[in-house]
């Protein structure tokens, strides 16, 4: 890395600066006008240091990890759990306690399916806790990613389970107040900031609800584990799951953390290769976790650069790029609240946010704002983003969102600011 920032001083405009030259994407041209890249929600940049891990890793030390005795499988091996070490301990987690996946999503559908399994009666008397029937029931909210939300309606699908769903208040707050965690709850899957709103949910408050009812809680950390200090253990919540693209790491990688106990507790969710201890032709006997949950070849290069990439983070410091953010995200509300004719969604909501918001044009579809930021060479997400119901809460089809991240400048918010204002001078839509 080649900034010299201190664990807890502020970052400054000469620290990103030098930041912004580990990251050479950030460096090129679109249409001809300087690179804005305003989407790191949807998928944040790798700076060297993660390139040329993942590549080093190919190049000298590429093998199959928990299969091969010879030495290059060994070292491959030694490498690939350094990693799942590296994200224990970025989390506050145990080794034992993490599972990789190939993102956050497949790690939701592992622990939905598994309490399918349990259902079933998979897992023995140790899974009781997980099965599922008619009067239990799965309680998420009106903001989830579908990620967090379709596995928990098929779930209820197949075991007859309940579906319930905090709504949200016209500004798109949880209605905490409209309790649906009740004695019947099994498990509440709620994420921990809004991939839309950009605002940090009161995980203390929903995990208090979930204890006293003895409900399990799965935290959906996509949008908090690349951007606030995360520590599992004091949120203490039951699961958690991330994304390795959303934090500096490549595509194909992602992780589940899991209770010991629980995931002692758990039936396997894909099975085959190096998740069993002894096969024959009519039954298995699995491996303890986390390899119980780890069927097949795994995603090692992958999780070599995401270790990588949590170096990266670690020694920048969580406290400073979450304190970098929320400046430019209170820039970004303040900036696009100022602009007659805009709308911004959430923006009412007295809870403490990330470097992100979404804005409505009444007027003009968010696919034409986008492009017409995208030819000012300044790219952010449009569409529903993975949350339709949140946007039909809102009275809005789509949004435009801006998303930053550590390497991201007060001069690239205002450049979209600047763009915002001239799409609607453009399209003649101001009020």
């Amino acid at each position: 890395m080649s900034s010299s920032t201190t664990a807890d001083a502020p970052l400054a405009e000469t620290d990103i600066a030098r930041l912004r030259e580990d990251f050479p994407i950030l460096h090129t041209q679109v249409n001809g006008h300087p690179l804005v890249y305003l989407d790191s929600g949807a998928t944040s940049q790798r700076p060297f240091a993660v390139l040329d891990a993942e590549r080093e890793f190919a190049a000298t030390l590429n093998a199959a990890v928990h299969r091969g005795a010879h030495t290059l499988a060994a070292e491959a091996t030694e490498v690939f759990e350094d990693a799942r070490s590296t994200l224990a301990r970025f989390i506050g987690a145990g080794d034992d306690e993490i599972v990789w996946t190939s993102n956050a999503t497949e790690a939701i559908n592992l622990v939905a399916y598994a309490f399918s399994n349990a259902t079933v009666g998979r897992g023995g008397p140790a899974a009781e806790r997980f099965r599922l029937g008619q009067g239990d029931e799965i309680v998420t909210t009106e903001m989830e990613h579908h990620a967090n939300l379709i596995p928990w309606q098929e779930l209820a699908a197949r075991t007859g389970a309940t579906l319930r769903v905090i709504p949200l208040d016209d500004d798109g707050a949880l209605r905490l107040d409209e309790n649906r965690i009740t004695a019947r709850t099994k498990i509440l899957a709620v994420t921990h900031v809004s991939n839309v709103l950009g605002v940090i949910n009161p995980v203390d408050q929903l995990v208090a609800a979930a204890r006293d009812v003895g409900a399990l809680v799965l935290l959906d950390a996509c949008q908090s584990a690349p951007h606030l200090p995360l520590d599992v253990r004091a949120l203490d919540v039951d699961f958690a799951v991330l994304s390795g693209h959303k934090m500096l790491g490549p595509t194909g990688i992602g992780a589940l953390y899991g209770r010991r106990e629980l995931l002692e507790a758990m039936p396997p969710f894909l099975t085959g290769g190096s998740m069993i201890t002894t096969v024959t032709t009519t039954q298995a006997e699995y491996l303890p976790p986390p390899q119980r949950f780890e069927a097949g070849t795994q995603r090692v290069s992958q999780a070599v650069a995401l270790a990588a990439a949590i170096d990266y983070l670690s020694e920048v410091g969580m406290p400073r790029i979450a304190a970098h953010e929320a400046a430019l995200g209170q820039r970004l509300v303040d900036g696009l609240t100022a602009i007659d004719g805009v709308r911004v969604l959430g923006v009412g909501i007295d809870l403490p946010r990330v470097g992100l918001a979404s804005f409505d044009i009444p007027g003009i579809h968010s696919h034409d704002v986008g492009q017409f930021l995208d030819d000012r060479g300044i790219a952010v997400r449009v569409g529903h983003h993975c949350a339709q119901p949140l946007h039909r809460r809102l009275g809005v089809t789509a949004s435009t969102r801006a998303s930053t991240y550590l390497y991201s400048t007060e001069a690239e918010v205002d450049a979209f600011l600047d763009g915002v204002a001239a799409t609607i001078d453009f399209f003649g839509v101001r009020s």
